[in-house]
């Protein structure tokens, strides 16, 4: 006689809270005037001639062009942030203390401010050193080794990041819970990584919000955990976001994200290639400038790139979406705690004020992660092992 079954209790998929509609129409809201913002502010360089005024400013303070490229950045970059400051200060601090998800005093988010429009300058510096040096030597090539380039530049970055750019805003450190660790490293050993470290980030400073992520590569790589995550979740759901995590880096997603990223980012130096000479031709009396190796022009460029980003942004999201259910799939197959991770999406819905169902032509347009709804009813059905069916990633896991 066959063994009474049991039948599968699932986890259910919260309806949103009132207050988590709101805050997801806020976030919408204030989604859509970022976008109209990141057109009009470059736009607005443009056809007011203010680009080509500053770069005579820069042109007066130094003849070295590396010098007066760097006066030019600083004062650009200044006045631009100086007129989203009113946008991001409303969207970044108020609203996150309105619906009671930020923890970040005006001093801490003024000093991450600050900090991050100097990081954000010496890497814009570095990237227009590059970009106006190629369109001197090779006007029609400019883009091509540009776009090469940037594969490198973008391997740096996510390499020195975890190092040099994030303890800038956080303070890193190991796993207070030494036996937590214990059981993330073991686990990191079935899923075949080595020299795999586990981070805990102090972001209960900032925020209420739980969060987790893998960064930079080779001897850099890590998992960091939030440690509101950590305060959140139990064990069972921690290791399940530690198994997603770990799918990120086994399954070679920061690989050939940099690949795609690499890919859009040459896509839309093509464009601003093609395109500028036609705009420059139409409105160089406004523009104040009749060349695209002329320094005025980065905000074309600006422009330029910014619309293509948002023209591919669906197809973007889209291989985005599929990488995260991968690694969701990747968590539970080394875990196989379908309640866990069910569990630990409910929660993430909860403390973030997620929306399980949202928009669908937003969603495509926006979303880079499955919905929260699609998440936690794959935890509850994905499971091949209790039908003897063969695993995905059975190859990667050591036995």
């Amino acid at each position: 006689m066959n063994a009474m079954l049991i039948p599968m209790v699932l986890v259910a998929i919260p309806e949103p809270s009132d207050k988590a509609m709101s805050y997801y129409y806020t976030q919408n809201v204030l989604w859509a005037i970022g976008i109209v913002w990141g057109l009009f502010v470059p736009a607005l360089f443009l056809f007011t001639g203010w680009s080509a005024r500053i770069r005579n400013v820069a042109q007066r303070v130094s003849s070295k062009w590396a010098v007066m490229l760097i006066v030019y950045l600083a004062i650009y970059s200044a006045i631009t942030y100086a007129i989203g400051l009113p946008l991001a200060y409303y969207g970044e601090f108020v609203v996150e203390h309105q619906f009671g998800l930020s923890n970040q005093t005006l001093a801490k988010w003024i000093t991450d401010a600050v900090i991050g429009l100097c990081v954000g300058i010496v890497i814009s510096y570095v990237i227009l050193l590059g970009i106006y040096r190629l369109l001197k030597r090779s006007p029609q090539r400019w883009w091509f080794y540009m776009g090469l380039l940037s594969i490198p530049f973008v391997c740096l970055l996510i390499f020195v990041a975890p190092i040099w750019i994030d303890p800038l805003f956080n303070k890193f450190g190991p796993m207070k819970d030494r036996a937590l660790e214990a059981r993330i490293l073991a686990l990191a050993d079935k899923a075949g990584i080595e020299g795999g470290r586990v981070f805990e980030v102090e972001k209960s400073v900032d925020t209420k919000k739980v969060g987790a992520y893998v960064g930079g590569f080779m001897d850099t790589k890590r998992i960091v955990l939030w440690d509101t995550l950590i305060r959140r979740m139990d064990e069972p759901e921690v290791l399940f976001v530690m198994g997603h995590e770990m799918g990120h880096y086994v399954l070679g997603h920061v690989w050939k994200s940099i690949g795609v990223i690499c890919a859009l980012i040459m896509l839309a130096l093509y464009a601003a290639h093609r395109l500028s000479s036609g705009m420059i031709a139409r409105y160089k009396a406004r523009f104040g400038f009749d060349r695209l190796d002329d320094i005025a022009s980065w905000p074309l460029i600006t422009l330029v790139v910014t619309v293509v980003f948002l023209i591919v942004a669906p197809l973007f999201n889209a291989y985005f979406r599929y990488n995260e259910h991968e690694a969701d799939r990747f968590g539970l197959e080394i875990t196989r705690n379908n309640d866990a991770a069910a569990m630990a999406f409910v929660k993430l819905q909860s403390d973030n004020l997620g929306n399980p169902r949202p928009n669908h032509f937003l969603h495509l347009l926006r979303g880079d992660h499955p919905t929260l709804a699609e998440r936690i009813e794959f935890s509850n059905t994905y499971r091949p092992w209790e039908k003897g069916e063969p695993l995905r990633y059975q190859e990667y896991f050591k036995r």
